[in-house]
């Protein structure tokens, strides 16, 4: 571990695998893989004493304490009652002068290394996530293609607000407690990829550990992650880079950013595109051969979302498998 437990926003490469506590799964994964040096789109974390700090000083930690005292997540009406209250309430409240200042300055750090607007990805990042004891996948919220300091100050508050949904509270009800507020914030760059998606560093269907399975569709992985297409599927031996099967899907549509504002865009494709393969044999191996690296580094299975923007192959987040 390397964070401290008060830091409020740290960059990627800064802290290590070991600090999910300030950081949030997502982030301490990311910046442990920068710092390996793998090539994960640049960016920096508002910490989960980020979230705390913007709760004491403007109350809302009481609030919420007492709002979530005795609630009994099976009672459906209060708890959606319960929610939306908190979840407005974060949403409306401004941090402090000094809280704002501090995440702003890191996003015109991330502008001035770009010389313009930074567009960035915008995700939560809870403190149990992306763990092997429980994955929180998919609890909290991702924004998408964000620009403007005022744009992501806004979506980092979404995102803390997304902690205090109804199936966020109902799962960590389930695996922990309701007054954990330990939720971190991923500000990084969004790539623009040619082709993005999934790989597991094991066959997840067969769950043979010396194989590496890979999905891929055409634009955003949002795509394949929300299951709004069918990806190509490829199967590779981690013994000698064979390919073992191959599924080629028609892919009717595919997600990009959207042209003129905040948020993607559904884009359907022509029927040539629909049917072609996404990945050639070169990228196929590029990506087996990075599974194995990664494997390495986390030393377990691996459930990692990849894009490729001209020639570069970007991490954009790998975290254990947790079905085996």
């Amino acid at each position: 571990m390397t964070c401290p437990e008060d830091a409020t926003i740290v960059w990627f490469g800064e802290i290590d695998r070991g600090d999910v506590g300030a950081a949030g799964g997502k982030g301490a994964s990311l910046s442990d893989m920068s710092r390996a040096g793998m090539l994960v789109p640049p960016g920096f974390i508002v910490c989960t004493g980020a979230f705390r700090q913007f709760l004491q000083e403007s109350g809302l930690d009481g609030e919420i304490e007492c709002a979530l005292h005795g609630l009994e997540v099976e009672d459906q009406a209060r708890l959606e009652r319960i929610t939306e209250l908190i979840t407005q309430k974060i949403e409306q409240t401004e941090p402090s002068p000094e809280l704002r200042r501090m995440i702003v300055d890191a996003y015109q750090q991330l502008c001035a290394e770009y010389g313009g607007v930074a567009v960035v990805a915008v995700r939560s990042s809870a403190a149990a996530e992306d763990s092997q004891a429980a994955s929180f996948a998919g609890q909290q919220e991702t924004y998408l293609n964000v620009f403007g300091a005022e744009t992501v100050l806004r979506q980092v508050r979404l995102c803390w607000s997304s902690f205090f949904t109804p199936r966020a509270l109902f799962y960590r009800s389930q695996k922990g407690s309701l007054k954990d507020t330990s939720i971190a914030v991923v500000v990084q760059r969004m790539v623009n990829p040619d082709k993005s998606g999934v790989m597991f560093t094991v066959d997840p269907v067969l769950r043979r550990r010396d194989r590496v399975m890979i999905e891929a569709a055409w634009g955003l992985g949002e795509a394949v992650v929300s299951g709004l297409v069918t990806p190509d599927n490829y199967v590779v031996s981690k013994h000698d880079r064979r390919l073992l099967s191959k599924f080629i899907s028609r892919k009717t549509m595919m997600i990009t950013r959207q042209e003129n504002g905040v948020g993607v865009q559904h884009e359907d494709l022509p029927p040539d595109k629909a049917q072609a393969q996404v990945l050639n044999a070169e990228e196929i191996d590029r990506l087996a051969e990075l599974g194995d690296l990664i494997e390495a580094h986390f030393g377990c299975p691996q459930d990692v979302e990849w894009a490729i923007e001209g020639d570069a192959l970007y991490v954009l987040q790998s975290r254990p498998v947790t079905t085996l």
